[in-house]
């Protein structure tokens, strides 16, 4: 069953929302410390203020209203999307899947890039995971990639597309993935811009890695160490550290932000690939829908599905891969390689791990390149 959605909170949680603000308590900060030790209190401070006095959370809704959205009910499950259809003769199906600490509001840049183009455009599924924004929380475990990825394709058969396109960054990557490996009779082809963090092809026995693979499982080590202890608690203890962020309005901005500066292309400045508005509006749907804790307890359930491949595990569609050169860290052509079909490959001037936030049109045109390309196989 699918029904309209509509986005309206009510403006009783909004007063709370400021409330909450107002009444901070700021901890203390080592001076000049800017992001060394974690999200720059000066910055943070300036933030909030202007989440206080000047965001406007009804504008946000306006623009996410201006979009058809719908709720899907799916083995229970309610399913939150965005769905709207390419204006040009030849549309292709295409499900875009979000991250964290992103959201189904990160894609909406695309949206215009890719269903007005005449030649070609895609009729655009854009879901919000289980857990995150306006979907339905699981309240057993299990609900890992693959298990979205099930739910992924339930909604796309429901919706009527049998042969449909997948994209993903980030978690959105590891369900879309999922969904290539599950079922390539119905993936014509994947497009991602991130390889999960667990992804280990199958090796033979005896089988040794090149040297440049070794090379960057180190410097994965490396990173993992400055930049991982968020991962490693939302994958071990979750729940303990949902109950301040689910609480504190300020304390949630500042573990979402932290990341949205460590993680993208700005040089030094983050107002120059996201505006506050745009950072707002994100934290303030984790805020408003209570999605903190059902959305990093992804990473504990796939901690336990981790994204490893066995002997006659391959994904035999083709397979685009934007690589950004601020992304977190991302395995050589020939480690990925060893696991799915590459047809294309495109190395992007600039941008990180939000592509679709910083550079819309970069990613946008290499989607539209890689499906295009499948077409003129075909």
């Amino acid at each position: 069953m699918i029904a309209p959605f509509s986005a309206n909170i009510s403006e009783e949680i909004l007063d709370d929302l400021k409330t909450r603000i107002r009444n901070v308590r700021w901890t203390d900060e080592i001076t000049n410390s800017a992001w060394s030790y974690g999200t720059n209190q000066s910055f943070l401070k300036e933030l909030c203020h202007y989440w206080l006095n000047s965001f406007d959370w009804r504008k946000v809704e306006a623009e996410i209203n201006s979009f058809p959205n719908f709720i899907a009910n799916i083995d229970g499950y309610e399913i939150h999307f965005v769905h709207v259809k390419g204006k040009g003769e030849n549309c292709i199906p295409l499900i875009i899947t979000h991250g964290w600490p992103g959201s189904f509001i990160e894609m909406i840049k695309l949206i215009p890039l890719l269903t007005n183009d005449k030649d070609l455009s895609f009729d655009l599924v854009i879901p919000s995971i289980i857990g995150f924004g306006y979907s339905s929380a699981s309240k057993v475990d299990g609900c890992n990639s693959e298990f979205v990825a099930d739910l992924w394709q339930k909604l796309m058969v429901e919706l009527g597309y049998q042969l449909y396109g997948a994209q993903g960054g980030d978690i959105g990557s590891g369900i879309s993935t999922w969904l290539s490996l599950k079922y390539p009779d119905n993936v014509m082809g994947l497009h991602l811009n991130y390889i999960s963090s667990s992804y280990k092809p199958y090796l033979k026995e005896g089988e040794e890695l090149a040297s440049e693979v070794l090379e960057f499982q180190k410097f994965v080590q490396i990173w993992s160490s400055k930049e991982g202890a968020y991962s490693n608690i939302q994958s071990t203890k979750p729940q303990t550290l949902a109950y301040g962020l689910n609480d504190s309005p300020i304390g949630l901005c500042a573990w979402i932000i932290e990341k949205f500066n460590a993680w993208s292309d700005h040089d030094g400045n983050i107002y120059n690939v996201f505006s506050k508005d745009e950072l707002l509006a994100n934290v303030t749907l984790y805020w408003i829908t209570q999605s903190i804790h059902s959305s990093i307890r992804i990473y504990s359930e796939n901690s336990k599905r981790p994204l490893e491949f066995g002997e006659n595990d391959f994904i035999k569609v083709p397979v685009g891969f934007a690589k950004f050169p601020k992304e977190l860290p991302t395995p050589p052509r020939s480690y990925i390689e060893k696991s799915f079909n590459i047809t294309h490959w495109a190395e992007m001037p600039f941008g990180g791990h939000f592509a679709a936030m910083e550079q819309p049109k970069l990613l946008a045109d290499d989607i539209k390149k890689f499906f295009k390309s499948l077409i003129l196989i075909k």
